[in-house]
């Protein structure tokens, strides 16, 4: 006996493979969107954590803005201290200049020269005087700019020739001279301070009189006593 099938079995076929379909059509969809909103929240999070670090970030900037801003206050107050310091030291090196310029011009001064005024500028000491020749100041010169430790860079400035009545009837030729001398600082004669140091105290307080008086205004020797001489 053969059996037939009246039934519509394409049109069945159709409905099963048009629900397959659409069943996997949703499946899928609801995969997707799980998907995205996994990444969704997962980007979100990124996001999230990230804005939290910017915050941290900012708030460890600014403290360490304030903390550069007080390190450069602290530089300018070492700066300023270290001025002061520097300041302190060339005062207290420097004290002692005009008894050394004082000994140095006594050492220094050559028989015959006569100094009538000094003064310093800084570290330029003009000095103006009388010499029995020109001789005598170039000898100055050569003492001033060679054998002195402090005194350094002698510069004729004038010199000129006058005649000086040294009685009634006699009359002499004498130059007058001006100079510029430079002036070491204590600083750069750190074996000279250190031995000026270990000196007694009974010369540093006599070499201020000596000076006085070698640089004190002299009259001219008279002819007589410089020919003897």
């Amino acid at each position: 006996m053969i059996l037939v099938n009246l039934l519509p079995h394409r049109e069945a076929a159709r409905k099963r493979k048009r629900e397959y379909f659409f069943i996997t059509l949703g499946i899928a969809a609801l995969a997707g969107g799980l998907i995205c909103g996994g990444v969704y929240s997962w980007y979100q999070t990124q996001i999230s954590s990230q804005k939290d670090k910017n915050t941290v970030l900012r708030t460890e900037i600014s403290k360490l803005e304030g903390q550069i801003k007080d390190i450069a206050t602290l530089q300018q107050e070492i700066a300023a201290l270290r001025a002061r310091q520097n300041a302190v030291e060339d005062l207290q090196g420097n004290r002692n200049l005009p008894v050394y310029l004082l000994d140095e011009l006594v050492k220094q001064l050559p028989d015959g020269v006569y100094i009538n005024s000094m003064r310093q500028d800084n570290q330029t000491v003009m000095l103006t005087g009388v010499a029995q020749s020109n001789e005598r100041v170039s000898e100055l010169l050569r003492n001033l700019g060679n054998n002195s430790p402090w005194l350094t860079r002698p510069e004729l400035i004038e010199i000129t020739a006058a005649t000086v009545a040294v009685s009634a009837r006699d009359q002499r030729r004498v130059s007058n001279f001006s100079m510029r001398v430079g002036l070491k600082r204590a600083s750069d004669q750190p074996k000279v301070v250190a031995s000026a140091a270990v000196a007694p105290k009974s010369t540093a307080a006599v070499a201020p009189v000596a000076a006085a008086s070698a640089i004190a205004p002299r009259p001219v020797q008279p002819a007589s006593a410089a020919a003897k001489s």
